[in-house]
């Protein structure tokens, strides 16, 4: 990393910009950040870096540049008459009772609950699905405001004792304690530098196995973490003692996780690189203390997902020579590919995960982005679907192999998340538990369309509105999108959705290339030079909601978070005059040096890397903060990110606000959110998810021109 090679003196200037509320009536005051000569030399390319400053998360001058723009934005959002409103829509609509699909363990049941409006949901357990249940976790009582959430569970065998992971202010790291079901006290065992890891215990539950890293040098929330290493914990030893079952000293990119075999014979490890889909599948026979990790699949060729085992043989979930999935079975005593059976073929939807109950596969499709579930004996032979309550999507269905039952959660964009008990050998279902929500879902409807993007691939898209819609062209209408890293967008019942669909708008959901939707083909269609695929099938999105007439740019808002943020970010620097409002969501921005931070360099097996001249090429090309040109107009602009996020460090937002702002020639307003106490998303609590929703819902309504009234709901 070059150095900044510039002393700052006098760092924030307060200049006076001609931005505006749409109205007119107030005009908004930056804090102009000073810039530095930073230069860097990519390949011959000389790229300015006036920023470099704000990647310096903890100094002084940023955290007073941090102070002095949200002043601007929360001194703004304060004006906005209905701010108020939707916040106590959002708080009344939040507040239902939500569960978790319960995991059974010895004769127990372990479930997530939340009684509308905690921070936190709170993990219970209960002696027969009948019982009242008792509180084994309350995560709420670990902080007062709400900022540490449980980050990951795994209960014994036995059902008798729970290893859990807390994350504090939304950082990915975790750490690791051992809780006694039946006394509900913590033993003495303390695990730190945890991240990316679950526990998996071994079946004499006397210890279980974690991933970790060597403990930072620096900065916690911003240094690169590389060299996972794979352990063993043994219950009541300090962590110190813990041995290493596997680390690769001469890859440090590479990341392990280790699960024990239902039998308990086996440690499968997932070998993975970064965030590709590909993997590597090891194993070691846990009944010899001194066996060595077998390399079964070595090639990282494909994705490999340990399904079960009967004895040697092993059932894996690839999408090797099938981009849609396919269920197969290995004999490690002759591991060679002649020798692999496959137990359901590929067919023409996608094949997501894989489940083994009651000696019986349910297969988990997506066909066009919509749940379908479909039961198999263990020769591959097809039984029957399950009987979904509609079109939406199922998650779950998971259990042990003698296990009689399995619990899935269904949802949909209007039907709240229901749990559901279903026993494989009789087909059906029954509602375990089912929320209460304070809205009409008849009022709405969902339909799902297709239009044609740049190139010609046809892409679907899932649009939900109020019945009795007019095609007028002035529906104010959120677009809403993903599209990366082989992530599903399917259909799913959100607070904030509902809200907005209260407030008069359409939600509109496209599926687009880099997801998982339709394969790995889908998804390769959409990395590294193939990215701009993306950004053209978002764009085609809003053109066909356009010329449809369901809306209007003025009317049109687009939000994405995360590798969503950069989709928003990207596309809002390519075609600035076809929006009229938004919302990137911790989004990756500079897409030069986005590898340099914490787990950035993951995300090279999608995005290619600067340091690579070819991957440079088409890079600078789309990254949104190169793409920043002074003297445009940009439509109004709220970016959000978080002080705790060591996922997309905020700097990518921070340098892409002040030259946005820097930048603007029209009189739109360019702000920047930055929440405190919070990460990339993962644990927040609700009352900063309510509070967040309702700033962002009322500035896009302001800059739209909504007329929000939310007291018929």
């Amino acid at each position: 990393m070059a150095s900044v090679g510039v002393v700052f003196s006098c760092l924030l200037l307060l200049a006076t910009l001609p931005l505006a509320a749409q109205d007119g009536s107030a005009s908004l005051t930056y804090p102009k950040a000073k810039t530095v000569d930073q230069v860097d030399d990519y390949h011959g390319t000389k790229v300015a870096d006036p920023y470099r400053w704000l990647e310096d998360t903890d100094s002084a001058d940023t955290k007073a540049w941090v102070e002095a723009e949200n002043k601007v934005t929360f001194g703004y959002l304060d004006k906005i008459p209905y701010r108020g409103a939707i916040r106590d829509r959002l708080l009344k609509l939040w507040n239902f009772e939500r569960f978790s699909a319960p995991e059974k363990e010895g004769t127990r049941y372990f479930y997530q609950h939340n009684n509308g409006l905690q921070n936190q949901n709170v993990l219970l357990v209960s002696e027969s699905l009948n019982a009242e249940p008792s509180i084994l976790l309350d995560p709420n009582t670990l902080s007062a405001d709400g900022t540490v959430a449980l980050a990951g569970s795994a209960i014994s065998d036995d059902g008798k004792l729970m290893a859990y992971g807390t994350a504090a202010s939304g950082s990915d790291w975790m750490e690791w304690h051992v809780r006694d079901v039946d006394s509900g006290k913590d033993l003495s065992d303390d695990i730190k530098w945890v991240k990316f890891s679950g526990a998996s215990w071994t079946k004499d539950n006397k210890g279980f196995f974690y991933s970790r890293y060597d403990e930072p040098k620096e900065a916690a929330l911003r240094e690169s973490n590389y060299f996972q290493k794979l352990y063993y914990h043994r219950l009541g030893t300090p962590q110190s003692e813990d041995k290493l079952i596997y680390d690769r000293p001469d890859n440090k990119e590479m990341l392990f996780g280790g699960s024990v075999s239902d039998d308990g014979q086996y440690l499968i490890i997932t070998v993975s690189e970064g965030s590709s889909p590909k993997n590597r599948l090891y194993y070691k026979n846990l009944s010899q203390p001194d066996a060595p990790v077998v390399k079964l699949l070595d090639d990282f060729d494909a994705q490999y997902n340990f399904i079960d085992n009967d004895g040697p043989v092993f059932w894996i979930h690839t999408d090797l020579d099938a981009p849609r999935g396919r269920l197969i079975a290995i004999d490690t005593r002759h591991p060679e590919k002649p020798n692999w059976k496959t137990v359901v073929a590929q067919g023409p939807d996608k094949l997501e995960s894989v489940g083994l109950v009651d000696n019986l596969f349910l297969l988990s499709y997506l066909k066009d982005a919509r749940t379908e579930v479909r039961v198999h004996d263990l020769t591959g032979k097809f039984l029957r679907n399950v009987d979904l309550p509609g079109i939406g999507t199922a998650g779950g269905f998971a259990g042990k192999r003698k296990d009689k039952e399995t619990f899935y959660a269904f949802t949909s964009f209007i039907s709240p998340t229901t749990i559901y008990r279903y026993i494989p050998s009789e087909g059906k279902s029954t509602v375990f538990r089912q929320p209460k929500v304070d809205f009409d879902p008849a009022r709405y409807e969902t339909k799902q369309v297709f239009y044609h993007s740049k190139d010609g691939t046809r892409v679907p898209m899932f649009l939900t509105y109020k019945k009795g819609l007019k095609l007028d062209g002035q529906n104010p209408t959120l677009l809403y999108a993903y599209g990366g890293f082989d992530i599903s967008l399917t259909p799913a019942f959100s607070v904030p959705t509902i809200v907005w669909l209260e407030m008069g708008g359409i939600y509109a959901q496209p599926n687009l290339r880099g997801g998982g939707e339709y394969g790995e083909d889908w998804h390769q269609a959409g990395t590294k030079a193939h990215k701009q695929n993306v950004f053209d099938d978002f764009i085609a999105a809003a053109e066909y909601l356009i010329s449809e007439k369901y809306t209007s740019t003025p009317k049109l808002a687009i939000r994405g978070g995360s590798n969503g943020g950069l989709l928003i970010g990207a596309c809002l620097t390519q075609r600035p005059d076809l929006f009229g409002a938004t919302l990137p969501h911790v989004g990756v921005m500079d897409m030069l040096r986005f590898q340099k931070f914490t787990i950035g360099w993951a995300w090279t097996s999608d995005y290619g890397s600067s340091d690579n001249p070819e991957d440079f090429k088409y890079l600078y090309a789309y990254s949104p903060l190169h793409n920043l040109k002074p003297g445009t107009k940009y439509p109004p602009t709220m970016i959000a990110t978080a002080d705790h996020d060591d996922r997309v460090v905020p700097a990518h937002s921070f340098k892409f606000a002040a030259t946005m702002q820097a930048d603007q020639a029209g009189t739109a307003p360019v702000l920047i959110r930055i929440e405190t106490k919070a990460g990339h998303g993962a644990g927040k609590p609700i009352s900063k998810l309510i509070d967040e929703t309702a700033d962002e819902w009322a500035f896009v309504a302001h800059n739209l021109g909504m007329n929000v009234d939310l007291s018929k709901n």
